[in-house]
């Protein structure tokens, strides 16, 4: 039994108190997100790019990229090239544009988290969120992302669209330790 501020005793304070402390908290972490990558609102200020080092690489600044790479997505479930070779330490500002009639999205990342991401669209279909390594494509538009590879290897890209990603909406990125032909 506790009592109240106003001296009145009450059996419930502490359940009340515990469900006040969960609200507090869920709001305190819950911010307003844009769809995968954004450009337009980044460009607005609305939300600061990450720059947190992930096994493909990190996010990386337009004015360092040297070479753009446009990556056509298609109502077919397929990208555009779908292999791309880039240097290692290479900035690379892929711009992304959407020929269908259905939104796409580009997600850059290893197989095994591109697999997790994938479920997760599928549990929570409208779920939105930005990173620097992916881009949410409306149709007839474009978008872009600007990435640092800055580890040597091979990574996947995929549409995470539920149904893009397992009717083979997929692609690789090769980065190699050294210069290409």
């Amino acid at each position: 039994m506790t009592r109240s501020l106003s001296g009145q005793t009450s059996h419930h304070l502490p359940e009340r108190l515990a469900r006040w402390l969960a609200l507090a908290s869920l709001a305190s972490i819950t911010t307003p997100v844009l769809a995968h990558g954004d450009a337009a609102h980044r460009k607005a200020g609305a939300a600061a790019i990450t720059m947190e080092q992930k096994p493909w690489g990190i996010a990386g600044e337009r004015k360092s990229a040297r070479r753009t790479i446009e990556i056509g997505m298609t109502d077919a479930m397929r990208f555009v090239p779908e292999r791309i070779e880039v240097r290692l330490g290479e900035t690379i500002r892929f711009v992304h544009r959407n020929d269908g009639k259905v939104l796409h999205e580009f997600v850059l990342g290893t197989k095994a988290e591109l697999d997790e991401h994938a479920a997760m669209m599928k549990k929570f279909p409208g779920m939105e969120h930005d990173e620097p390594y992916m881009a949410h494509v409306p149709p007839g538009e474009t978008r872009e992302i600007v990435w640092t590879f800055n580890r040597a290897g091979t990574f996947d890209f995929a549409c995470l669209i539920p149904g893009h990603y397992d009717a083979g909406m997929v692609g690789r990125v090769v980065v190699t330790p050294t210069a290409l032909r």
